[in-house]
């Protein structure tokens, strides 16, 4: 069959909402994407050109174009949903949670049983679930279990079999846990009743069950029953101690859904929290794995629509960082302050902390992988055509005018290199001057790594504004290396990132990494030229006190302090100690001076 130009798929295309298909040569699908608008939105693959690599090889390996219109783009987003698990699309995003969560199964059964399990069948048994963890599920059978004795065989317990007396009660029995239905020692009408209230409890209410313990419990002290008071008033303690453990926000927001998202270049991690009752009774980061571009909205509008299929969320009200197209009957909002909003920022708090978790643990697993993230980050943030592996920072140092030095650190794969770094005395200025320093700095060293062939980074950072930036790139022009180093400046006030020849700074996200790495190597720049500084100046002061005692020049205080450490010492020295060391005449004047 003959390929139809592109163009003329197109031109075919409708105005309306839809998902569109895209396939290869092959006829194997590339991409599933949703659109308001479907020949506008596919059009736009063809019309720009794309900064993002994986965009330009998807643009120019499809082919063919299919496309389904429904009637809103809310219906767009469930198709795209279901056709991306069904297809696996190469360059679609990868939701990385495919793993099997426990659930809670309430038996179809007379007298039902509760029990934990991975697997749902569709034979008329309620589920509760899914949980993110079975540890979750634990807990709350426990807690259950500790309030509610229910039956954990598995008889059938019809009413003809107990009434023939086939079943015997067992240990559980014994041991308070059952209330022994299968020999008709407890009637399925109280069973039922207890069943009803852990249904009220696994959807985070307690109201019932409490309301019901605290009349039992007066029932039973007004009838001077006093050990089975205590026994209900025990089980009472154990649900309001975990209603407060699990009740963090406002008790009147119920039944409500908080998803967040960050991200960076290469993955995305969304938050979900869902709310009951004014408790939170699940907390489940989704880590995603991006294939294109994709915005946080698009992200975020594609995780919604598959965590709430996931755990059969019913809500109808979301809050969320931002507005997101969702279907219709949902009612999305963005709080601005209040409880509502500290939802929303715990929610974001719980992804970053599962980021940094899992930066963690690639960090001791895999450091490459690591690295090779942020410099690819670093790549991007600071508009560089190649990753800077290798990066150099200067500061200037010069206190009060006195003493001028520099200093140049070196980090390598966003690590401090200690041993390449380097000081500078200020050679060929006078008095402190910011610009020439970093003039002649720069120059001395790439014009020594130039004549030693070594090799050059490729970013350089000058800590200060346009002024030094300037100053750096008249060096580097000068040795011909201008455009063939990346170079910006620093300002601390804002930490604004300067490109030459751009006067309006770049500002980078301050939770940024590629800030953070920036940010290391100005402070170790700092830190390492004002030692240096310190040292300098405080020698300096120790040579001029002995140098204003007549007959003393630079030698004689060099030696004097080779010989005994510090000034204090000299002052100590005897006469006859100083004479060994400098002679007779020389020794007298230093000790006159001192005594």
């Amino acid at each position: 069959m003959s390929q139809i130009p592109i163009d003329v798929q197109l031109s075919a295309l409708p105005n309306g909402p839809g998902v569109y298909q895209f396939y290869d040569k092959d006829d194997k699908i590339l991409y599933v994407g949703k659109a308001k608008n479907l020949k506008k939105r596919v059009s736009s693959y063809f019309n720009k050109n794309h900064e993002y690599g994986k965009t330009r090889v998807l643009v120019k390996k499809i082919k063919r174009i299919k496309h389904i219109v429904v009637p809103t783009e809310s219906d767009a987003l469930l198709l795209e949903n279901n056709l991306i698990k069904e297809y696996k699309p190469r360059y679609n995003v990868m939701l990385k949670d495919d793993k099997s969560y426990p659930w809670l199964c309430l038996k179809n059964e007379r007298f039902p049983r509760l029990f934990p399990t991975r697997r749902v069948i569709k034979d008329g048994s309620e589920y509760y679930g899914p949980y993110t963890s079975m540890k979750t599920v634990r807990t709350l059978l426990d807690l259950i279990k500790s309030v509610y004795p229910l039956r954990t065989c598995n008889y059938d317990l019809s009413e003809e079999k107990i009434k023939g007396g086939k079943y015997k009660v067992c240990l559980e029995y014994h041991l308070g846990n059952c209330k022994g239905p299968c020999e008709g020692l407890q009637s399925s009408e109280e069973y039922n009743r207890q069943i009803e209230d852990i249904k009220e409890i696994i959807k985070g209410n307690f109201k019932s069950s409490l309301h019901y313990f605290k009349a039992q419990m007066k029932s039973l002290a007004d009838q001077m029953r006093f050990e089975e008071a205590q026994r209900i008033k025990d089980k009472i303690e154990v649900l309001e101690n975990y209603q407060v453990k699990s009740t963090i926000v406002n008790p009147k927001i119920s039944n409500v859904d908080v998803f967040t998202i960050i991200s960076d270049s290469a993955m995305a991690y969304v938050n979900f929290l869902q709310l009951s009752h004014g408790s939170i009774i699940r907390s489940h980061t989704m880590e995603i794995k991006k294939k294109l571009d994709e915005s946080d909205e698009e992200l975020l509008q594609l995780a919604i629509v598959e965590i709430r299929q996931r755990f059969n969320s019913q809500s109808q009200e979301l809050y969320l960082p931002f507005e997101v197209e969702l279907e219709a009957s949902l009612k999305v909002s963005v709080p601005k302050l209040g409880d509502k909003k500290r939802l929303v920022e715990l929610s974001e708090r719980n992804a970053k902390f599962f980021r940094q978790e899992r930066f963690n643990q690639i960090k001791i697993i895999d450091p490459d992988r690591h690295t090779n993230r942020i410099m690819a980050q670093m790549k991007k943030d600071l508009r560089l055509s190649e990753e800077p592996r290798h990066i150099e920072c200067f500061d200037n140092s010069n206190i009060q005018g006195t003493n001028p030095v520099a200093a140049c650190v070196v980090f390598r794969d966003g690590k401090p290199s200690k041993k390449e770094y380097r000081h500078f005395n200020i050679k060929t200025v006078t008095g402190p001057d910011d610009f020439a320093s970093m003039e002649e700095v720069v120059f001395r060293r790439y014009k020594r790594l130039l004549e030693e062939d070594e090799s050059l980074p490729q970013l350089i950072i000058i800590d200060g504004g346009k002024g030094q930036l300037s100053s750096a790139l008249k060096s580097l022009e000068a040795l011909g290396l201008r455009g063939k180093i990346a170079i910006v400046g620093i300002a601390k006030r804002l930490e604004e990132i300067y490109f030459p020849g751009d006067s309006i700074p770049l500002y980078l996200d301050k939770k940024s990494e590629s800030l953070k790495i920036i940010q290391h190597l100005r402070n170790e720049a700092h830190r390492f030229g004002i030692t240096f500084h310190r040292n300098k100046r405080s020698k300096s002061a120790i040579n001029s006190e002995l140098e204003t005692i007549e007959g003393v020049g630079e030698k004689t205080a060099r030696d004097l302090l080779k010989k005994f450490k510090s000034v204090k010492r000299i002052k100590e020295a005897s006469l006859e100690h100083l004479t060994e060391i400098v002679g007779p005449s020389k020794a007298k004047k230093i000790y006159g001076s001192f005594h």
